[in-house]
């Protein structure tokens, strides 16, 4: 016969209202009034501030991606959703809230590097504070341009405004920066990218870049949608990649301004 105890699970005891009597009132105990629990607590954890110092900790980029993708990423997914309908960002370009959490973290991962937890700095309060400011930024841009379109619409039925805007000089010069660009990245990819899977989300970048007048959408939600599809990369390694574009797109459109050319 074996010496170990064995435990059989106990109802809980429910009480015999009949027996109490009317003086029972449910629910009689008054609550202590406080503040309401931090429903941070519940995503945002010490968890997700070790992960987001373990990130900026190594240039691995390889472990960089995982700690990203298993514990910083689902924190930063909650947070867009709350600030979100919290502060009704509701103007968007995007038919879909997803698509725009996706952009805030997206953006969050963007400035990732310029949080500085040696200064004392809070992770919460400082990614709140990036993504907020980005969604207001976001939000007015984007209710004015439902403005702005609703009043070129009107006026176009007297004017012709749309036609006049599509003669706007300014766009063939653009469009022929964008071909020196395309040119250039596909020349130099080998040299400025020393992976593999970096390679694979320039030239899918270029490659949208030569389609562009044949996308019907061409916004940022989109362009990491695409790139992910023919890519099959995660996020972080399409934002590494775009921020390197990017910096070299500054410096290509100065060169273009200055020569009327790009040194290819």
């Amino acid at each position: 016969m074996s010496n170990k105890l064995k435990y059989a699970p106990t109802q809980p005891h429910t009480p015999d209202f009949k027996s109490v009597g009317t003086s029972f009132k449910v629910g009689s105990d008054k609550k202590k009034r406080g503040r309401k629990p931090n429903k941070k607590k519940q995503y945002f954890t010490s968890d997700t501030d070790l992960a987001i110092k373990e990130y900026l900790a190594t240039s691995n980029q390889d472990e960089r991606d995982a700690i990203f993708k298993e514990r910083i990423w689902y924190p930063f997914y909650k947070l867009a959703e709350n600030l979100i309908h919290t502060f009704k960002f509701y103007y968007t370009e995007v038919d879909d809230l997803e698509d725009l959490k996706h952009e805030v973290i997206c953006f969050l991962l963007e400035k990732l590097d310029y949080f500085k937890p040696e200064k004392g700095s809070k992770a919460f309060s400082y990614f709140s504070i990036v993504g907020k400011n980005y969604l207001i930024l976001y939000n007015n841009n984007n209710y004015k341009k439902k403005k702005a379109k609703v009043d070129v619409l009107k006026a176009d039925e007297d004017e012709g405004v749309l036609h006049q805007l599509g003669r706007d000089g300014r766009k063939e010069e653009i469009k022929q920066f964008i071909d020196y660009l395309t040119e250039y990245i596909d020349k130099h990819m080998f040299t400025m990218f020393k992976k593999d899977k970096d390679r694979r989300v320039c030239d899918a970048i270029n490659v949208l870049f030569k389609r562009r007048e044949n996308l019907e959408i061409f916004n940022k939600k989109a362009l990491y949608i695409y790139i992910r599809e023919m890519t099959e990369v995660d996020t972080p390694v399409i934002t590494k990649v775009t921020k390197v574009l990017k910096k070299k797109y500054k410096e290509l459109y100065q060169e273009f301004n200055e020569k009327g050319y790009v040194r290819i």
